[in-house]
C-alpha cells in the first residue's frame, strides 16, 4: 500500500506562484510514475501533469502548459508541482497520484492522496 500526502496549497493572488509537494510512503518511490490532478467545485477531476519514474519524461494538460512544472526528487521521495502565473480558474483541490503500470499514458492511477486546496483570488 502507498500513502500519498500533499502539502503546499493555500491562497494566492492571480499572477502568483505556489509549489505543491507530495511525499509517498510505504513502497519504493521509484517504482511509480506520478501525476497531479485537480477538481474544482462542481466539476469533474481533471488531469494536470505526469512524470515518469526517472523524471526524464513529463507531459501536461494544455490548460497549464507553460505555467506549471512537474518534477521529482527521487532521493527525497518527493514529487513537486510548481505553479506560476496562477489564474482564478486554477482554483481547485489538487491531488497527487501514483502509477505502477507500464503505460506512458495511464488511464487509471493506483493510489491517490487526500488533496490540498489551492485558491487563486482575482
Amino acid at each position: 500500500q502507498v500513502q500519498l500526502v500533499e502539502s503546499g496549497g493555500g491562497l494566492v493572488q492571480a499572477g502568483g506562484s505556489l509549489r505543491l509537494s507530495c511525499a509517498p510512503s510505504g513502497r519504493t518511490f521509484t517504482n511509480y510514475a506520478m501525476g497531479w490532478f485537480r477538481q474544482a467545485p462542481g466539476k469533474e477531476r481533471e488531469f494536470v501533469a505526469h512524470i515518469s519514474r526517472s523524471g526524464g519524461s513529463t507531459y501536461y494538460a494544455d490548460s497549464v502548459k507553460g505555467r506549471f512544472t512537474i518534477s521529482r526528487d527521487n532521493a527525497k521521495n518527493t514529487v513537486y508541482l510548481q505553479m506560476n502565473s496562477l489564474k482564478p480558474e486554477d482554483t481547485a483541490v489538487y491531488y497527487c497520484a501514483a502509477y505502477s503500470g507500464s503505460s506512458y499514458y495511464p488511464k487509471e492511477y493506483d493510489y491517490w492522496g487526500q488533496g490540498t486546496q489551492v485558491t487563486v483570488s482575482s
